[in-house]
């Protein structure tokens, strides 16, 4: 709307009902890169991916840790 008719960004704002500087954000998020700004259904950008790729690993390595620090206590209590 901001770029395509050359509204300006409150009247479009509130035409929207959404407060100006939100809107300003996304008119410059389009503009700074336009096939990421808005990945849609489902696509979240390649840092969003990466996050959660890593957010998976952390938790198995959580898991991994934690059989070790049970097994280390029961052959600790055994030897005893």
């Amino acid at each position: 709307m901001v770029r395509e008719r050359g509204i300006a960004v409150a009247q479009a704002a509130r035409d929207l009902d959404v407060h100006e500087n939100v809107l300003r954000k996304w008119v410059r998020e389009l503009s700074a890169d336009p096939v990421q700004a808005f990945p849609g259904n489902g696509q979240m950008k390649p840092e969003q991916l990466e996050i959660e790729r890593l957010r998976r690993e952390v938790a198995k390595l959580k898991a991994e840790r934690d059989i070790l620090k049970k097994a280390a206590a029961y052959f600790a209590r055994d030897s005893i």
